[in-house]
Formats: C-alpha cells, structure tokens, sequence
C-alpha cells in the first residue's frame, strides 16, 4: 500500500493511462462552492495505491485501515484499474477467496478520468453518464486526485439558495 497526499501544484507526482472522459470548460474564475466550483477543491488529497498482486484479504484490510472507499491499483505512475467495497462484497458474495484473489483480478478497469478544472456539475453529470461513483482527476498527464459522489454531494450541500 502507499498513501500519496496530492498538493495540486506537486509536480513530482505522475500518474498514467490517462483514457476517458476528459472535461474542460475554458479558464473564467469559477465560484468557490456549489456546482458551479471546480472540483479540485472538494478532490480528496490523498490517493491510495495498492498493488495488482495484493489479495482482496489486503485490500479489504487497507480500505478500512486508511477509511477510504476506494483504491488505485497499481501505482501513481501506471494505474491498472480500481477497486471499491463493492467490489470486495460482490467477491464474497460470489465465494472467490479472499486469500487467493488478486486486486488485480477484481480490479475495476473502467476508469473514469477527468480535468481538475471541469465543474462540479460537470463530473457529477460524468458520474451519471458513466455509472461510476469516483472520477479519477488528470491533469498533464499525471494523477492528481480522486473526487467521489459524496465529496460532490458535500459541494451542493454547501451551495446558496437562489431564493
């Protein structure tokens, strides 16, 4: 396992396979909350990694130990796939063994990427479209955060009433 903490400005973190979706929507000052705010300022920090060989028993270790949703298999250089509690609760419910069954079998391929400039709205409507629950956020070709539908849910909660 490594735990990665993400300054949006550190150039020293990489990250790759950077395929998907990608959203941009020019370069006007965005408010600060709401959907209408980018979503780098609701993007959790801190990316965790575990790597393709690891049994599901390691990663069902990890998700809870770091209190996280989801993991990045692979590395911050070479992201294979993702894996979420989900995945681990349909592994069981499925009898593969926990032991023996590799993050990297489980691992979720499809892996929904977007621009640290795109709008909350924006990934919350990729979110729908792609039937994912966490985005990937890549910006020149490097890994530098993960938002999940919470953090956005976080970011409309905070959004003013128009009345």
């Amino acid at each position: 396992m490594t735990m990665t903490d993400i300054s949006m400005t550190d150039t020293n973190v990489t990250g790759g396979n950077l395929t998907g979706s990608s959203l941009t929507e020019g370069t006007e000052t965005q408010p600060t909350i709401g959907g209408r705010a980018s979503v780098r300022i609701y993007a959790a920090d801190t990316v965790i990694t575990i790597p393709p060989d690891a049994s599901l028993l390691a990663v069902a270790d990890e998700l809870v130990g770091d209190q996280v949703g989801i993991l990045v298999v692979g590395s911050m250089h070479d992201v294979e796939g993702v894996i979420s509690e989900r995945d681990i609760v349909r592994a069981v419910a499925d009898g593969l063994d926990p032991d023996e069954t590799t993050a990297r079998e489980l691992a979720s391929k499809k892996v929904v990427w977007c621009d640290p400039s795109a709008t909350v709205h924006e990934v919350a409507e990729l979110m729908m479209e792609e039937y994912v629950r966490h985005v990937l956020l890549g910006e020149d070709n490097r890994l530098v955060g993960i938002v999940s539908a919470r953090d956005l849910l976080g970011a409309y909660a905070m959004e003013p009433d128009e009345d």
